[in-house]
């Protein structure tokens, strides 16, 4: 019995180390220092006549800014968190989005022009997040791949299984 006490106290102390392992990044992060500079460009379509056609799936695909984008190697496998908006890729029966792209502004793939390959995270999720929820942003955990993702809307530069997703809020100033 004493074994069992011990071991519960261990792993007790051990949580908040392992949740001190995480590290809080930027969108920044994710680009090489010595990397190019990109032009980011999130322009709107503000013409609510063009949104249709933006958002069908016959209207013309945009152009993703630097599709092949430089990556941070050093980053894969580091347990990060990163806040982003949520694309939604797979939705299950019970509105629930288990899989995603996780980009740097509202409207990023959608409403314009897909971000450089290395500004969006191709995310999966086991309990994933309502579908109603995805006009906020959210902060999303995990260990953090670098590798190279194709999706029907942008290449992708990252990738992550998420341990945890909610809701992005501000601090209190």
């Amino acid at each position: 019995m004493p074994r069992t006490l011990l071991a519960t106290l261990l792993l007790t102390l051990a949580l908040p180390l392992a949740a001190a392992d995480v590290r809080e990044i930027t969108w920044s992060d994710l680009i090489p220092p010595d990397a190019p500079p990109q032009v980011v460009d999130p322009t709107p379509i503000h013409d609510l006549s063009q949104l249709a056609d933006a958002l069908s799936e016959a209207g013309p695909a945009a152009m993703q800014q630097s599709p092949a984008a430089p990556v941070v190697k050093e980053l894969n496998g580091q347990a990060v968190k990163l806040p982003g908006y949520i694309v939604p890729l797979d939705v299950t029966d019970e509105g629930r989005v288990v899989e995603f792209l996780l980009v740097p502004y509202f409207g990023a793939c959608i409403h314009v022009p897909p971000p450089p390959s290395n500004q969006i995270v191709h995310v999966t999720s086991e309990l994933g997040v309502l579908l109603d929820a995805l006009y906020q942003p959210f902060w999303v955990e995990g260990p953090l791949k670098v590798e190279h993702v194709s999706s029907e809307l942008a290449e992708v530069g990252y990738q992550m299984e998420a341990d945890k997703i909610y809701a992005y809020e501000l601090p209190d100033s």
